[in-house]
């Protein structure tokens, strides 16, 4: 109850009106097929202009006008491809085929008669364990520059059926991100310490991220820059680390209650996220992530990640930098209050970004159980944080305009850690205001500079700005940001 509260009053303070929200991003909601619960889990933008949908009752859907306006059933123009399948959590089109993942392999789909209907199914990765346990779920995939596959696995929670055998004490590579190498139909592990990585994407440089979700080891939700034989602290996937064939090399006995500043010192190979999203604030369970691509299609973010938002019904934003050759960086809100929980993203020919989504099994503030939106840039840029960046003494603020002069000492930023635990979350840890001091505006208007006396490495710095206004007049549309700084970059 405590937490619905928090939650209310946060929303009532950060969300948008539909005026504003139309200002600069159109919401288009797609009407559905009569019958067809469209829990749309995965999303691949196909070269001639259509849409493949994949649900997660185990169907691929095409439409073949995805920007039809009206978006009636008729103008969009659905017809179901491939069905049968359990429960697909991603889909990607690649080299000419769609690949979906479902929950004991990742399966290619063909039309060899090009009637429309695929009529070849071919398993293309398998070799993780499932035990029967509900929370087994695979998601995925997407393929390194290499054209190796990637897919996330969640860890295996719950009671798992009896006639698993081996599989059902230790069910193979769960809580892991595993690698099926090109030319090959064999997953093997690739990084571990995952609870429910239920988004996996690629940035614009072709590195490979997670999204993973508040619980036992995870104090609050993180987004993760998988690369072989990272982890990412979640204890149950050790137990594979003993394999002989594990690219993750055991920690030993984890420490418990330390903090993740603390965890990042003394736990052995323990990779700590790129970003954590802090708790509620920027959401309760992210999703699919999706990098703009689209050459400015979409507006002022280029190449940045767009994360999904269960809880919320909303799309989140991340800028990330490389410091002491790893990535980190910060997360702003971007859009709340659609129809549904979103679970997958991606973008169309025009620019525009197409939201899947679904709440089952968990509540959202959409009130829809399923559904898909478009959401298309006005051509109005909006005043925003286009991206923060980490300096050796403070922080650099780059905005989409130039602003006004303002009372920058009206800043508000914090710096607080996690708690590194099995407990389930954790609340926000050794909270320090931020000592912030010479407030630098180019002379362009556009970037702020601020130094800052008390840096903390392994530490989240959250900053609200104070109320801004763009010189030709917009009002500043998010002043939330939260920067993760693992490392704090040297002159």
């Amino acid at each position: 109850m405590v937490r619905t509260v928090k939650l209310v009053l946060l929303l009532a303070g950060t969300s948008l009106t539909a005026q504003e929200t139309d200002a600069y991003y159109r919401t288009i909601t797609y009407q559905l097929p009569k019958g067809v619960n469209m829990e749309a889990s995965g999303l691949a933008a196909l070269p001639d202009g259509r849409l493949a949908v994949a649900i997660r009752k185990g169907e691929v859907w095409i439409i073949e006008h995805p920007l039809a306006e009206p978006p009636t059933v008729e103008n969009l123009g659905y017809k179901l491809f491939a069905s049968g399948m359990h429960e697909v959590l991603g889909m990607a089109f690649h080299e000419g085929d769609l690949f979906v993942t479902q929950r004991s392999e990742v399966t290619r789909l063909r039309d060899t008669d090009t009637d429309g209907v695929a009529d070849e199914y071919t398993t293309v990765a398998s070799g993780w364990g499932v035990s029967g346990a509900y929370h087994e779920y695979a998601y995925g995939p997407v393929f390194d520059r290499e054209g190796n596959m990637h897919n996330t696995l969640n860890c295996s929670m719950g009671k798992k059926w009896k006639g698993a055998g081996a599989e059902g004490v230790a069910p193979l590579w769960r809580g892991w991100s595993v690698m099926t190498p090109k030319g090959s139909t064999k997953a093997t592990g690739f990084s571990a310490g995952f609870r429910s990585p239920c988004g996996i994407g690629l940035n614009a440089e072709g590195d490979i991220f997670a999204t993973d979700q508040q619980g036992n080891w995870m104090p609050t939700n993180p987004l993760m820059h998988i690369r072989q034989g990272a982890f990412f602290g979640h204890a149950d996937a050790l137990v594979d680390a003993m394999r002989p064939e594990s690219p993750v090399k055991h920690p030993g006995r984890q420490p418990d209650g330390i903090t993740v500043a603390q965890a990042m010192e003394q736990v052995p190979g323990y990779c700590p996220p790129a970003v954590w999203f802090p708790y509620v604030k920027l959401g309760q369970s992210p999703t699919g992530i999706r990098c703009d691509l689209t050459g400015g299609k979409f507006g002022p973010f280029g190449k940045q990640l767009f994360v999904g938002e269960f809880v919320l019904s909303g799309v989140n934003r991340v800028f990330l930098e490389k410091v002491g050759g790893e990535y980190q960086g910060a997360c702003f809100p971007f859009i709340s209050g659609l129809q549904s929980a979103v679970l997958t993203l991606n973008f169309l020919g025009d620019g525009s970004m197409i939201v899947g989504q679904s709440n089952r099994g968990w509540n959202s503030y959409g009130n829809r159980p399923f559904g898909l939106q478009r959401l298309v840039w006005t051509g109005k840029t909006p005043l925003e944080i286009e991206k923060m960046e980490a300096q050796a003494d403070g922080f650099r603020f780059t905005f989409t305009q130039p602003v006004s002069a303002a009372d920058w000492t009206q800043t508000k930023a914090q710096s607080y850690t996690y708690n590194f635990t099995a407990k389930y979350g954790s609340p926000e840890m050794d909270t320090q205001p931020l000592q912030l001091t010479d407030f630098q505006l180019s002379t362009d208007a556009q970037v702020l500079t601020v130094k800052c006396a008390n840096l903390r490495a392994g530490y989240v710095h959250e900053f609200e700005l104070p109320e801004l206004r763009a010189k030709d007049g917009p009002t500043l549309w998010h002043r939330l940001a939260a920067y993760t700084l693992n490392k704090v970059p040297v002159h």
